[in-house]
């Protein structure tokens, strides 16, 4: 049934789903436009952004899980106001054009679900801060946790680790922390995609690590014929694909390429477990992320010793596997 241009729904009658989207940012615009003639403070825009961030029905999880922290982190950020001091600025007044470049940016997280890393082109892994734009998922890799805490109980000495491998690396984070994490070893940063290479070239050398961190073209191990590692780390694409097609707005503007894993999300780590054991060397250890993708890894191998390392917000994320116990 087709609606008439100039006809207005009957009271009963579902509205037209573009006339909704309408009235909204409609409704978004007018509290824009009010906004910069009656917000002043920090505190001000703070409780304006919540608001507005909470009526849109953002979708959190690239650096914040909540509204409240989302819009702190890019009022500071945009006002260049260090992040992790918020109290003492709440009641500064701002310049006009201060006010504006925060409505701003505040109003594209609205209208656009852009993850807020990819508004302000950058990521935070602990104290570790990363460039990232729409070649690369936005870091967030529990593995990030397991190299800060340590690997003692199966790696006594640090400066032991000579070669490690970064699989899927994306924006080279984790190779930049393994780089700091052992400060003996050399590390390859591996990722199919020439673009996600690009973005990572560029983290590698802003921690000054050109010399120690080898960026490689690879589907997987393919470029990595012959070369054995003491740690292998990997966070590669395990988003099944029926909750591919149910992601949220602000996950659709990350590179599928680095997301999905598959019918039940196992493709790629498949490929890894097969592989592992012949790029290890004998004491090697694998680390790898599956998130949600646990149990069908459990049940897909029974057989396989695995640990699950407990971190802060990802306990049973990240499993570990010792070469010995990898398939031959």
């Amino acid at each position: 049934m087709s609606l008439d241009p100039d006809s207005k729904p009957r009271a009963g009658q579902p509205r037209p789903e573009s006339a909704l989207c309408g009235e909204t940012a409609a409704r978004e615009h007018g509290a824009f436009a009010q906004a910069r003639g009656a917000l002043r403070s920090v505190r001000d825009l703070l409780r304006f952004a919540v608001s507005q961030f909470q009526t849109a029905g953002l979708v959190y999880g690239h650096g914040s899980d909540n509204a409240y922290d989302e819009a702190a982190y890019l009022i500071l950020h945009t006002l260049h106001l260090p992040l992790d001091k918020l109290e003492p600025f709440l009641d500064a007044r701002l310049l006009p054009a201060e006010l504006d470049a925060v409505l701003d940016v505040l109003q594209r997280r609205v209208r656009t679900k852009v993850p807020a890393a990819y508004l302000t082109h950058e990521a935070w892994l602990g104290d570790f801060r990363f460039y990232v734009d729409e070649r690369v998922i936005v870091p967030r890799s529990h593995i990030a946790a397991a190299l800060e805490q340590g690997l003692g109980a199966w790696i006594p000495s640090a400066d032991s680790i000579e070669r490690a491998l970064d699989l899927c690396t994306g924006s080279g984070c984790l190779a930049v922390l393994l780089a700091h994490a052992f400060p003996a070893a050399t590390v390859d940063a591996s990722d199919i995609s020439a673009a996600a290479l690009e973005v990572a070239r560029r983290n590698v050398q802003a921690y000054g690590l050109s010399r120690r961190v080898r960026l490689v073209e690879s589907d997987m191990f393919a470029a990595l014929s012959g070369q054995r590692y003491d740690v292998i780390v990997s966070n590669p694409p395990y988003v099944a694909t029926e909750a591919m097609a149910a992601l949220p707005a602000e996950y659709r503007h990350e590179p599928p390429l680095a997301l999905a894993g598959g019918e039940d999300g196992l493709g790629l780590v498949r490929h890894i477990v097969r592989q592992a054991r012949h790029h290890l060397t004998r004491n090697g250890l694998l680390l790898m992320e599956v998130s949600e993708g646990r149990e069908a890894l459990e049940a897909a191998y029974p057989q396989l010793e695995l640990t699950w390392l407990e971190a802060p917000a990802g306990d049973g994320s990240v499993c570990l596997l010792e070469r010995e116990h990898l398939p031959a």
